[in-house]
């Protein structure tokens, strides 16, 4: 009803006052922000004042104290600041079609009003940066994500033989440490006297005092098992080889001082891909519903590989951040980077699970992620949905499979595989990812 109110009573606003920003604050209360331009405008301030009377009275106990209160004017940086995290009411409402009496009236109302977020945390599930077109940075790599919403579904073991696969093809790897509170590549997939001296933890700690240079000259090992390999693989660990004071380092890792956190991240795998020029990058993310997770998956222009069982936990998590792209515009934004991973799927009866794994997925992406179909059919090769049947091969829902395999699961390290467990268990899954970058031509783009 708020939301209804707003789209019609904005069309009465002077256009002087321009955009508006309703802005929820970390205890859940919104106020609306406007340039401080418009301050010194009579007649802009007093719209201005009767719209907030009205919001006040329409947001209760969500709303500020009073409708003095309500509006804030604000600086010409603070907008542009608001610009870059905002969604606008208008894509927000369509997702709620259902639910107004004549949206198309209220279009042009709601299309100057936009909605932000001011949180402690989960700040990057608001944006999903654009992707770049192939061939414009020469020093960026194909990037790829693993990532889950629950730990212990092999997306450690998935790297390092994802790694040393296309290591085999040729191809120049790096792999990244980003589960760092459950660090496990430095340990697993360097050996003891293959790990560098520092790791990514450290560089975030130490770029708060502007010494992140130093770090960076020894934040990479090699394992020796990929030495005779036609390509190479390197490993950006989260720790290094002695991890000192980890705990504390940790605790800083996160903190937005002169830039946010994503924006240091995106300078570090920079400065990596400047360096060492790697083809593909695997980005190993922290599980759950985390900040890192956010900006591993929707920042960072890569493909996303989302490991799941058919369980219910998995497919419910999944749903609140579908849902979430969904509501905030931002699903066409990010679907043609997903694909998902059946993990740790049964050795026994794996055709009759993973009949029941597809049809969820399906379920999963076909109502959050992909368009209605016309009933006319589009009308140009243009126009087509992005949508895909149930029984669709090539469509980012069908996954690509993990085998659960026992000389895997009983294994304490990766430095070396057993070929005989390895082919096995990914048999299936690694061709499927070689088709997967060919569609995309993210390797080619590398």
């Amino acid at each position: 009803a708020v939301v209804e109110w707003l789209g019609s009573e904005s069309n009465a606003l002077p256009e002087a006052i321009g955009c508006l920003y309703l802005v929820r604050n970390v205890f859940g209360r919104v106020r609306i922000s406007v340039s401080d331009k418009v301050e010194s405008e009579p007649s802009s301030v007093a719209a201005l004042d009767r719209l907030a009377a009205g919001l006040h009275d329409g947001l209760g106990v969500r709303g500020y104290s009073s409708p003095e209160t309500t509006v804030l004017f604000v600086s010409d940086a603070m907008m542009q600041s608001l610009a870059e995290t905002t969604v606008n009411l208008t894509d927000i409402a369509k997702q709620h079609e259902s639910e107004f009496q004549g949206l198309e009236g209220l279009e042009s109302g709601l299309a100057r009003i936009h909605w932000a977020e001011r949180l402690v945390t989960g700040g990057g599930w608001w944006t999903v940066s654009p992707s770049r077109e192939p061939g414009i940075h020469p020093c960026r790599s194909a990037r790829y994500t693993l990532a889950s919403v629950r730990g212990g579904v092999g997306r450690t073991t998935t790297a390092a033989v994802l790694a040393r696969h296309l290591a085999r093809a040729g191809r120049q790897v790096l792999i990244l440490d980003l589960d760092l509170e459950s660090p496990g590549i430095s340990s697993a997939v360097l050996e003891a006297g293959r790990r560098p001296k520092f790791g990514i933890t450290d560089w975030f700690a130490e770029d708060l005092v502007k010494q992140g240079d130093p770090v960076v000259e020894d934040l990479i090992g090699t394992p020796e098992w990929s030495e005779n390999l036609d390509g190479h693989v390197r490993v950006a660990p989260a720790h290094g080889r002695e991890p000192g004071e980890y705990l504390a380092k940790l605790g800083r890792v996160y903190l937005d001082l002169r830039e946010s956190w994503t924006e240091r991240l995106h300078r570090l795998l920079g400065r990596l891909e400047s360096e060492h020029r790697p083809e593909f990058v695997l980005i190993e993310s922290r599980s759950g519903l985390h900040d890192i997770w956010a900006a591993t998956v929707t920042d960072l222009d890569a493909e996303v590989l989302l490991f799941a069982t058919d369980s219910e936990s998995h497919w419910t998590d999944y749903g609140i951040i579908f849902r979430h792209w969904q509501r905030l515009g931002l699903a066409k934004r990010i679907r043609e980077r997903l694909s998902i991973v059946s993990s740790l799927t049964p050795e026994l009866d794996a055709e009759v699970y993973l009949k029941g794994f597809r049809a969820r997925a399906w379920k999963l992406f076909r109502g959050h992620l992909y368009d209605d179909l016309p009933e006319n059919g589009p009308s140009s090769t243009v126009d087509a949905p992005f949508s895909f049947d149930a029984g669709d091969d090539g469509a980012p829902y069908r996954p690509g499979i993990v085998y659960w395999n026992r000389g895997l699961a009983a294994g304490s390290s990766l430095h070396e595989l057993e070929e005989s467990s390895v082919n096995l268990a990914y048999g299936h899954f690694l061709p499927w990812f070689d088709e997967w970058v060919e569609a995309t031509g993210r390797g080619d783009a590398a």
